[in-house]
């Protein structure tokens, strides 16, 4: 039987990575920070065969312990913090925890005799930022526009660093966004999609965003955790971008949202510039023409249903809340 370890267990991806891989009789261990995670509760009474261990990407002596604990096959780091607009606010939080934290693990690994252990980093098209080319393939040139996509810069080159240096099977997952019901409600898509559920139940009034303008290539999460796994079974380590390839603005995902409700977005959505970020990323699109090639991978969840799924959790979440 394989054994994985998931750093992030408590994130979006995390639960999905962790589905698929039990699915396939893996033995999982999940790494949380702390124990007061709400999250955590939730996981734990879901998912009851996950072995979870504590740790924390910033303390390296709890990285070689869940190390020697799980013994892993595979190492899937999708642990960082990961919200842009927090990563301004709290820019060395993020260079400690999203750009070092993987160093970190990676030297846990090479220090407790985990050199053949298969490693996943989560990388992201954050890096990409003011891209010089569309679409984005694995040989666009990073130009970062925020804390966190520098962190993830250095995360990404580190993990290619290993892999040189060392001969460890080590890979990026250059993954573009994806989104789920699960993804936190700080998220512009889920703060879409949970404000268009509200104001149809008469909970709510109006949702504030920033640039609505921008272009995002959005998938499901639940068909990237699908790519992370087979970059791990690969003969060779390959870094790869993911993505499905069509972008859509955060206007057109409002309108998709406010449509499943029957209700006009113009009516409900307020533009503030002091929800814009400091430096914008305008347009991501992925080139994901290599994965498909030699991965074998496709996405099967499209724009609309995706929006349709997230609205549709939404409105069942509302009709929970007294």
């Amino acid at each position: 039987m394989k054994s994985a370890l998931i750093t992030g267990i408590t994130g979006q991806d995390g639960p999905y990575l962790a589905e698929l891989l039990l699915g396939m009789g893996y033995n999982v261990y999940g790494v949380a920070r702390g124990q007061s995670n709400p999250r955590l509760q939730t996981l734990q009474e879901t998912h009851p065969d996950i072995h979870v261990l504590s740790a924390d990407l910033i303390d390296a002596s709890s990285l070689d312990r869940v190390i020697q604990e799980s013994a892993p096959d595979e190492v899937y780091n999708l642990a960082a913090i990961s919200f842009v607009q927090y990563s301004f606010a709290h820019p060395l939080l993020t260079a400690e925890v999203t750009g070092l934290g993987p160093l970190r693990l990676l030297e846990a690994l090479r220090r407790n005799g985990g050199s053949r252990t298969r490693f996943y980093q989560a990388s992201t098209s954050e890096m990409f930022g003011n891209a010089i080319e569309t679409p984005q393939s694995e040989r666009t040139a990073f130009r970062p526009r925020s804390p966190y996509g520098c962190a993830k810069v250095f995360a990404h080159h580190a993990t290619v660093n290993y892999r040189e240096a060392y001969s460890m099977f080590a890979v990026g997952g250059i993954l573009f966004n994806h989104e789920s019901p699960r993804r936190g409600i700080e998220f512009v898509t889920r703060k879409i999609s949970y404000h268009a559920a509200g104001i149809k139940m008469g909970r709510l009034r109006n949702v504030e965003l920033g640039n609505i303008e921008a272009q995002r290539d959005w998938g499901y999460a639940g068909d990237y955790v699908r790519a992370m796994h087979l970059m791990l079974q690969n003969d060779q380590p390959i870094d790869y971008v993911i993505g499905t390839g069509i972008t859509h603005s955060v206007r057109d995902f409002v309108e998709a949202a406010f449509s499943c409700v029957g209700l006009h977005w113009q009516d409900h959505v307020i533009v503030r510039d002091d929800h814009k970020r400091p430096a914008e990323v305008n347009l991501l699109c992925a080139d994901a023409s290599r994965a498909r090639s030699e991965l074998k991978w496709r996405p099967t969840v499209g724009f609309e249903q995706l929006v349709e799924m997230m609205v549709t959790n939404d409105l069942r979440t509302w009709q929970t809340i007294p």
